[in-house]
């Protein structure tokens, strides 16, 4: 273990780094092995929408995912499209609605999972709307620890809010361990776009891995420079693409690409694999994915892929390659209409056997780890 030194990164103004660079399920319900066969369909698939309205609460012993967003960078409703006078967008127009399953904020979930000192609550990503993420379902569901945070890629929608688990470290415990891919690590700490103040209290790292050498212009000591507030207490750790141990629970890493020459990682826990960000998937990942009982999948648009993320189609195509026993999509945009896409999604359960739907943010799916 290398103790690095307290840290604060600044703004870009501060230096001139270059910055590298009817759902939810269809009515046929499979076989329980991965996931609880606990009531009939609209009960089993539990949200809390802006209503206020509660799910039927699950067992205190049962694992469970929490979606705590469901889409793109920028998120739905979009600014612009609420404010165009020329053109209204159907999508965006819904998605500003109350409770409506269109809203959605940057992708991330949350894995529950009991173990014998309690349940441990272990985000994936927690990008810039991950507080706003926070502040509507960690109350709803009863949530109060971050027990760890796994991260997918250093894109702005999956670290943009690890200065927003300051409110953690300084009113709910005292610190938060953060597992991610050395490279992300190091583009995170040249990052040219945000503002994040961090205490690194610990870095588990690689032999010769050197936080030094990340002592930037970005980068200063604290025992120089005092911040104005008590800032994020994270423990980083350095992961690799091989299978590593959160709370108990074996993850194992499925790298993929992330557009050309970008590497993004999903993870796969117990039978369930979730991949979040991706372009295409190389042919050493595809032996990580088989019997796979829940596959969690980018599909940002309906009509095509974009550089760095699967379209509908291709992650359908992917669906077909893969063989989940049952498929959510996420990482949506506001092309994608939950309720029109989801019609048509179901139909393919009827022609080709194909259990696939859109996730929405608030979603709750019981798991078996």
């Amino acid at each position: 273990m290398v103790v690095a030194p307290s840290i604060r990164l600044f703004p870009p103004s501060f230096a001139s780094i270059p910055f590298p660079h009817r759902f939810p399920f269809s009515s046929r319900w499979r076989s329980p092995s991965s996931v609880s066969l606990l009531l009939p369909i609209h009960s089993r698939l539990q949200s809390t929408s802006a209503n206020g309205d509660i799910g039927v609460e699950l067992p205190g012993d049962q694992a469970e995912i929490i979606f705590m967003g469901t889409g793109t960078s920028e998120g739905i409703p979009r600014v612009s499209c609420l404010t165009n006078p020329l053109k209204k967008c159907p999508v965006c127009s819904k998605a500003a609605q109350p409770g409506n399953k269109n809203r959605r904020l940057n992708t991330s979930i949350l894995v529950r999972h009991p173990g014998s000192s309690g349940t441990h609550n272990i985000l994936i990503d927690a990008g810039k709307f991950f507080y706003h993420s926070a502040l509507q379902w960690f109350p709803a569901f009863g949530i109060r620890t971050l027990d760890a945070v796994i991260i997918t890629h250093s894109h702005a929608d999956a670290i943009g809010g690890l200065d927003d688990l300051r409110d953690w470290t300084n009113n709910v415990q005292p610190h938060i361990p953060i597992y991610v891919a050395k490279r992300d690590f190091e583009l995170a700490f040249n990052l040219s776009l945000l503002t994040i103040q961090v205490y690194i209290s610990s870095l588990n790292a690689f032999s010769g891995y050197s936080c030094g050498s990340y002592a930037t212009n970005y980068i200063e000591d604290t025992s120089v420079i005092t911040t104005g507030a008590a800032v994020s207490d994270l423990q980083f750790n350095i992961i690799s693409e091989e299978p590593f141990s959160v709370h108990g629970l074996k993850i194992t890493p499925l790298p993929v690409w992330h557009g050309k020459g970008y590497r993004s990682l999903g993870f796969r826990f117990g039978n369930i694999c979730y991949i979040s960000d991706v372009s295409d998937i190389p042919e050493e990942t595809y032996p990580l994915l088989k019997d796979c009982e829940i596959l969690i999948l980018d599909a940002l648009r309906p009509d095509r892929s974009s550089a760095t993320h699967f379209g509908l189609p291709r992650a359908l195509d992917e669906v077909r390659k893969v063989q989940p026993k049952r498929t959510l999509f996420t990482g949506m945009m506001h092309l994608m209409d939950h309720e029109e896409v989801n019609d048509y999604l179901t139909k393919l359960l009827e022609s080709e056997g194909l259990d696939v739907q859109l996730s929405y943010d608030g979603l709750r799916i019981p798991i078996t780890l």
